[in-house]
């Protein structure tokens, strides 16, 4: 991988594990606007905090080699189900930030699809 190409990741890890993590300290920390969005859905109260350290952990993911196709994609998955929400239940126009973020993932799986082999040693 190119200096250019691994810029971008470093970049990619440190935007999108920030706002996973932030999100998720949030969610886990009980911010009542962080679990409106599930209340909305008729989803219960755990699923929020269900989430949060989904993201907690994704976020520390992304940064390990061997996890971070596993983190990016679990965390992708969120992001749809972000959109979907923003989509269905909000305006579209508030789905562009986990639109971004799901670029930035999809970034990650990319780049790092090669590293997350686990020798048999």
């Amino acid at each position: 991988m190119n200096k250019t190409k691994k810029i971008v990741l470093w970049i990619s890890l440190g935007l999108a594990s920030a706002a996973f993590a932030a999100a998720g300290l949030a969610k886990l920390a009980g911010v009542e606007q962080m679990h409106m969005s599930f209340a909305t859905m008729g989803l219960p109260a755990w699923f929020g905090y269900f989430i949060g350290a989904a993201e907690l952990a994704g976020a520390v993911g992304l940064w390990l080699r061997r996890t971070s196709i596993y983190a990016s994609a679990g965390l992708f998955s969120i992001m749809l189900g972000a959109m979907y929400f923003h989509v269905v239940y909000d305006t579209a126009a508030n789905a562009v930030p986990a639109l971004v973020l799901a670029l930035l993932l999809i970034n990650i799986f990319v780049k790092r699809r090669g590293q997350s082999h686990v020798s048999a040693d």
